[in-house]
């Protein structure tokens, strides 16, 4: 690749993505946000998912609080993937390799974008909902609180759990454009992962589907953003330099 807005640095270096690139990038998350936006707001398939795994004799969710679900979705997979960042954010560090570094900067950075999200979010999870057995009332996205409506607990929105997963997206900034096979793949891996740990958390009536969706998006979008942001430092230093 030639041109100032093309130029990589290959070996550990940080490489730096083509404008064309982001451009794509940005069109594909306009299009999912514009499917997402549906979603959230026609909200039928959302509840038709959550219901089926809610019992109505009971009034509650029976996988809740269910030993396998809770250790296996909700804590080995997440902390495997904690530990694993660690570990290789301390390596690249050791080795020197800045790509590594800046590859499980950005795995954190997409899980605190959503984490910050979700604290300050007024959604409630399903579990807390009047529908399927709570006392909040549902809120459509960008809906305000009225008076009198008790919107709950909030801090549902988006799924932060799966967030954890989505960031493994990260990986793909590690290995493009020199193998981006193996960066698409890395990619997926990371949309498959919090697909998977969302939909645990879907059963046990914590989180929509939607609300897992929009982490990805996030996600992926503060991912974007930052390596655009780091692309441009690096560019200034080399001519600097």
């Amino acid at each position: 690749m030639t041109g100032s807005n093309q130029t990589q640095i290959t070996g550990r270096g940080i490489q730096v993505l083509p404008s064309s690139f982001y451009v794509r990038q940005v069109l594909f998350l306009l299009v999912a946000a514009a499917l997402f936006l549906g979603l959230s707001w026609y909200d039928r398939l959302d509840f038709w998912i959550t219901a089926q795994w809610y019992q109505v004799e009971t009034h509650s969710f029976p996988l809740k609080d269910n030993f396998w679900l809770e250790l296996i979705n909700h804590k080995l997979l997440k902390f495997s993937i904690i530990a694993s960042a660690v570990v290789a954010l301390f390596w690249g560090i050791c080795r020197k390799n800045p790509r590594l570094v800046v590859a499980m900067v950005l795995l954190g950075i997409g899980t605190a974008v959503v984490g910050a999200l979700k604290a300050s979010s007024i959604h409630s999870c399903p579990w807390s909902l009047s529908e399927f057995g709570g006392q909040a009332a549902y809120l459509h996205l960008f809906e305000s609180v009225s008076t009198g409506v008790n919107p709950g607990p909030g801090k549902c929105f988006p799924g932060g759990h799966s967030s954890c997963g989505f960031a493994v997206m990260a990986l793909f900034f590690l290995f493009y454009p020199e193998r981006p096979k193996l960066a698409w793949c890395c990619w997926l891996l990371g949309i498959f992962l919090g697909m998977v740990m969302g939909y645990g958390q879907v059963m046990r009536g914590a989180h929509f589907l939607s609300h897992n969706l929009w982490a990805g998006w996030w996600v992926w979008l503060s991912q974007l953003g930052c390596y655009w942001l780091v692309g441009r430092i690096t560019v200034w230093r080399r001519q600097r330099y």
